[in-house]
């Protein structure tokens, strides 16, 4: 069955080590039949939420942005990959503006299957922090199920990630959702 995945990449580095295993993960997506569109985050224009809680009253966000159609997106999507660098042992401030602005949708991108896909330069038990934080994001989804995570450890430069094993396990995910 074709799925509808949206992957969102968090790096602010194009050719950055999340965004390598982005477009692997897509390549692998890609060959098995699957409809697959990328979000960069930081070709977007999205600014931070205000806490206003006007969304709660009009169904959106006052702000006019990138940020309403990328709802959109995540809402009409089977699958969403969450990809981001790891930053002092936490999600990007490019990834969690993206989360927090999902406020006036949120309960609307329901029964999602996700994968996250975290690089670093420390090791995968430093990394759980940020995955504690994309998990803290699904929790709050209706029926989100977090299918797979995707460590790519002892990456710092762009192109640490190209000669370790996360490229093939994220394009063997890709290929075998």
């Amino acid at each position: 069955m074709t799925k509808n995945i949206v992957v969102i990449s968090g790096s602010p580095r194009k050719g950055g080590n999340s965004d390598v295993l982005c477009d692997s993960f897509i390549k692998g997506a890609q060959e098995a039949g699957n409809t697959v569109e990328k979000v960069t985050v930081s070709e977007k224009t999205i600014g931070f939420c205000q806490g206003c809680y006007k969304c709660s009253t009009i169904g959106a966000c006052f702000q006019s942005d990138d940020m309403g159609e990328i709802l959109e997106k995540l809402v009409a999507s089977d699958v969403i990959v969450l990809a981001t660098p790891v930053y002092f042992y936490s999600m990007d401030g490019q990834m969690k503006t993206l989360i927090d602005r999902t406020l006036p949708r949120y309960t609307d991108i329901a029964n999602k299957d996700f994968y996250f896909i975290a690089t670093a330069a420390a090791g995968q038990g430093l990394m759980e922090r940020t995955i504690d934080g994309l998990r803290g994001f699904t929790d709050c989804l209706p029926g989100a199920k977090v299918k797979q995570v995707i460590y790519g450890s002892g990456a710092w430069k762009i192109g640490d990630i190209e000669n370790t094993p996360a490229v093939r396990q994220a394009y063997e995910t890709g290929k075998n959702l």
